[in-house]
């Protein structure tokens, strides 16, 4: 199986390269530096599978994200769906922006996009808007599913590592620190190898 595995930033780059140059893995894996935020992610994804002639059976967004308390840093989840949670429109009036992507993942949960770098204020807002007790943040996923969707059908996985969890205080600056000592991205492979 072919996949195209899609990075943020450059240290999810560094980190993906060298889990897969370290191992002997099943499938094959073409790694993008997709960059943040839900534009560039979204052009880049479209543009990297053109440039790769839509040939990949899975696409694989990899990385860090922020949790919901209760979450346990280090641990890596994989959701089942992706939504925006900063689009602020009627669902009839733009539903492709209130659409529910469904991922391949086998964690209960959703991964929630927006343009923000997600505070305490913001992931108590989500919860209490949408009725989530658990989920993730990033500024990526659903983007990538939304720029994928207008090419392709080829189905998505996410599988992040949780770095930080606003509601017990963590700020950028714990995002950082975190990023800084769990730079092991081999579980992250392993679990997309062996995803059924």
């Amino acid at each position: 199986m072919e996949y195209l595995v899609l990075a943020p930033t450059d240290r999810e780059y560094a980190n993906i390269t060298s889990a897969l140059a370290r191992g002997s893995w099943r499938n094959r894996y073409e790694v993008c530096k997709c960059g943040v935020g839900k534009a560039l992610a979204s052009a880049n994804t479209v543009a990297a599978l053109l440039r790769g002639g839509l040939r990949y059976d899975r696409i694989a967004v990899i990385g860090y994200a922020a949790a919901t308390a209760g979450q346990q840093r280090g641990r890596l989840v994989a959701p089942r769906t992706a939504r925006y949670h900063d689009c602020r429109v009627p669902e009839a009036f733009v539903p492709e922006l209130a659409e529910t992507y469904r991922l391949l993942g086998g964690d209960d949960m959703q991964v929630w996009t927006g343009d923000a770098f997600v505070d305490a204020g913001i992931a108590a807002d989500v919860k209490r808007r949408f009725g989530i007790e658990a989920g993730l943040f990033d500024m990526e996923t659903a983007a990538i599913c939304q720029g994928a969707a207008t090419v392709t059908d080829i189905p998505v996985v996410v599988v992040k590592m949780v770095s930080d969890i606003p509601e017990e205080c963590d700020t950028e600056h714990s995002y950082d620190e975190f990023v800084d000592s769990h730079s092991d991205f081999g579980p992250i492979v392993e679990y997309i190898d062996n995803l059924k």
